[in-house]
């Protein structure tokens, strides 16, 4: 069973930065692609950032939002990933979720679509 741990969330003043991290459990062999959602409160989940595998740059998608401000990166070889969130503002308030499609485990099997249990970020104004 893989298992995808986030860390890194916490209580930041506006403007100020945080960095999420992604890995996933040593049962996992190797992993195709990651990405952060987020769900502030009465809101539905939405993407935050991931990567694509459709293109040979494997080019990174962001929301809107957070362009200009949150850089994503994925180290394929850990099986992990992280997301700088710099200039943070108080809409970025929410609990962010890893995300992981493509995972090998060290047995063969494929997974897809495993989730982290999410860790918080508060942006105070």
């Amino acid at each position: 069973q893989v298992q995808l741990v986030e860390s890194g969330g916490g209580l930041v003043q506006a403007g100020g930065s945080l960095r999420l991290s992604c890995v996933a459990s040593e049962s996992a062999f190797s992993t195709s692609t990651m990405g952060f959602y987020r769900q502030a409160p009465g809101q539905e989940r939405e993407l935050v950032a991931r990567i694509r595998d459709d293109q040979p740059d494997r080019p990174v998608d962001y929301a809107d939002s957070v362009k200009g401000r949150f850089t994503f990166s994925m180290d394929g070889r850990r099986n992990s990933a992280a997301l700088q969130m710099n200039n943070l503002k108080p809409d970025d308030t929410a609990v962010y979720y890893c995300n992981a499609n493509g995972v090998r485990t060290k047995t063969g099997w494929l997974l897809n679509d495993l989730w982290g249990r999410g860790t918080q970020v508060t942006v105070s104004s």
